[in-house]
């Protein structure tokens, strides 16, 4: 899509051509698109498709509430100017909505658990929007609005994970008000909230090992505009510098995640919301951040825009559907509804910030993937990373992260369990992939086919060794290579299914990554099933699967395989209609250490690879351009040998 480019943009934006008034024309459409779907008295936006798991009702309340976050956005950054009448147009659902006699009244959060949720957004923008909506509300009305929010104190049920900032914020504002809260309830959210800290500024979202988007959208996000709130900063008083440090910490990995097209990391559930992603880098300018300079954050949160904008989000109708680029209901969650994508509303917080702030008068600065080659390692998700300034490709090999907790024997999530995740591609997520596991695996095969699953490892080691262009980051996990038999059932919540688990043996993996080669090295130890329903028989290694010709996804047998194929399948990718995933197999031979040799661009290069060997326990790998590392399989002592020119 291509977009006339001001002198404005010109000078500041000179890398993505998006300057504040783009943003602003963007969310202005975005808000009058919705507008037709809105009930006579617009407390309900009922936007088309099928209802999500939780119905028509909190459907409505979801459009209503996650679009009043952009209108809320809108008001503050234009200091209450409003030509499209947001405040009155969202003050008239105000009133109908929280009416127990209206027709569009929403379901309360003691009614339904998704209306805690959107309690939290309604609660913001009334804060945020203070005098130009809530102060005009008659005093019934603002009854009315705390009656409904109140119904959050005191209520025990809120799951242990980003939720706890739900209750924080209502109760926060309804202590503004003059209304019921609770400082048990917000001091005890507050202490799970730290619980869910791990290292590095990295947050897992709640006890299991879930990192994902919502260590931004939501568990860095709230806390900074919480501290901003009417009457919470005593309540914040001693958090704040702690709050700041951690997300100063998690910015300077975050910006590294970000691929030279502007699209995020496609991990992790809930990404329908898309550009969402953008909300901590518009967090951190908002908390004066230093780790991250203005240009930085707003060449990273205009190039998320811009790459969403490029591949046709908003659609024609100027709505957001279930999907990434387009319409694709497989990556929503069983709760989502037609309106749940306008979370992505917090991807737009810039905008809350006035066209004088330095986030948006900075000159636009390069991401780290296009100032050069990148590997390095984030600790807390167990991620080697690898970022490539030729083709602008962020690559993440996984030994630490699966959405849940060390010994489980649950299914695969392909969201969060696979070894591999990137910029340019999406993990395969059709029913079959959930079921036996391919791309980006390791896995032992039975007489069937059938394949297992890795959920429940526990990482070995994670390492990064040299420097510059030499760089090598290696890590090791091992799992109980299991099947499963899921319970029926159960909803997507984003994290593996439980259900009967047949153990088949210890599997333990090592990457070596550097540029865009991985080295994987795989042992299998003695099966510790020879006679049950399912047995051992092939070592199976799956590799990147690409959705599109531009992409170039290679894999290669070095030790221990006997055959190779590529899979292909339709209608299992984000990303486009058809993938092709190559593999590798070959015989479970107990205690040998195979290999395989995987690499994942955008350009073809110069079809050099890797050499590899693999003596007993050790790996020696020659890259391309002549460096080379030895990898002792198992241990922990690796070194980089002096560069050999071959």
């Amino acid at each position: 899509m291509s977009r006339a480019v001001s002198q404005e943009a010109a000078v500041l934006s000179p890398i993505t051509g998006w300057t504040r008034a783009d943003w602003a024309a963007l969310a202005d459409k975005m808000l009058l698109a919705v507008r037709p779907y809105g009930s006579p008295s617009h407390a309900r936006v009922l936007l088309p498709g099928a209802p999500g798991g939780y119905g028509s009702a909190v459907d409505g309340l979801e459009g209503f509430a996650r679009t009043f976050l952009l209108a809320g956005f809108r008001l503050a950054g234009e200091n209450g100017q409003d030509p499209h009448d947001l405040a009155d147009w969202y003050a008239r659902g105000l009133a109908a909505g929280t009416d127990p006699a209206s027709e569009e009244r929403w379901p309360r959060p003691d009614e339904s658990p998704q209306a805690k949720v959107e309690a939290a957004s309604l609660a913001l923008i009334l804060d945020l929007t203070r005098s130009w909506i809530w102060e005009r509300l008659p005093a019934g009305v603002q009854e009315r609005v705390i009656g409904y929010l109140a119904t959050v104190v005191g209520d025990d049920s809120y799951p242990r994970c980003n939720w706890v900032w739900f209750r924080i914020v209502v109760e926060t504002f309804l202590r503004s008000v003059g209304g019921p809260y609770s400082a048990e309830d917000i001091e005890a959210d507050l202490a799970t909230h730290d619980s869910f800290y791990r290292a590095d500024g990295w947050y897992s979202d709640g006890d299991e090992r879930a990192y994902d988007h919502y260590n931004g959208w939501a568990l860095h996000l709230y806390p900074v505009l919480w501290g901003r709130m009417v009457g919470g900063d005593d309540l914040a008083a001693g958090r704040g510098a702690t709050d700041i440090a951690r997300l100063e910490e998690f910015l300077r990995d975050y910006v590294r995640l970000i691929g030279a097209d502007g699209s995020p990391l496609i991990q992790g559930r809930s990404l329908i919301y898309r550009f969402a992603a953008a909300a901590p880098l518009w967090a951190g300018a908002m908390a004066g951040v230093e780790s991250v300079s203005p240009g930085r954050l707003r060449r990273a949160a205009s190039g998320m825009m811009a790459h969403f904008a490029e591949h046709g989000v908003p659609d024609e109708r100027g709505l957001l559907t279930l999907g990434w680029h387009r319409q694709w209901r497989p990556m929503a969650q069983s709760y989502s509804g037609p309106s749940s994508p306008y979370w992505a509303a917090k991807g737009m917080l810039g905008l809350a910030l006035g066209a004088d702030h330095p986030v948006w008068t900075a000159v636009e600065e390069p991401l780290p993937v296009e100032d050069g080659d990148d590997v390095w390692i984030a600790r807390a998700p167990g991620w080697l990373v690898s970022g490539t300034r030729s083709d602008g490709v962020v690559r993440v090999v996984n030994h630490g992260t699966d959405h849940a907790v060390a010994g489980s024997r649950v299914s695969d999530s392909p969201w969060y369990t696979r070894l591999g995740y990137s910029t340019v591609t999406a993990p395969l997520a059709s029913p079959g992939a959930w079921a036996s596991p391919l791309d980006q695996s390791v896995v032992l095969l039975d007489a069937d086919g059938r394949a297992t699953h890795r959920a429940g490892m526990r990482t070995l080691g994670l390492e990064l060794l040299g420097a510059g262009g030499g760089r090598v980051a290696v890590g090791s996990s091992v799992a109980t290579a299991h099947w499963v038999e899921p319970a029926p059932g159960q909803r997507d919540h984003g994290s593996g299914r439980e259900g009967a688990a047949d153990e088949a043996a210890t599997v333990t993996t090592v990457s070596v990554v550097r540029g865009q080669w991985e080295v994987r090295c795989v042992r299998v130890d003695e099966p510790l099933n020879a006679t049950g329903p399912h047995v051992a028989k092939r070592l199976r290694v799956g590799g990147w699967p690409r959705a599109g010709e531009a992409v170039t996804s290679v894999l290669r047998p070095v030790e221990g395989f006997d055959e190779t194929g590529e899979h292909v399948e339709t209608g299992a990718s984000p990303l486009g209609p058809h993938t092709v995933t190559p593999w590798a197999a070959g015989p479970v031979v107990p205690g040998r250490w195979c290999a395989a040799v995987l690499a994942l661009s955008i350009s073809e290069g110069d079809g050099q690879l890797p050499r590899v060997t693999v003596d007993g326990t050790l790996a020696r790998i020659e890259w391309p351009d002549g460096e080379a590392v030895e990898v002792p399989l198992e241990g922990t002592s690796t070194r980089c040998l002096d560069s050999e020119k071959s």
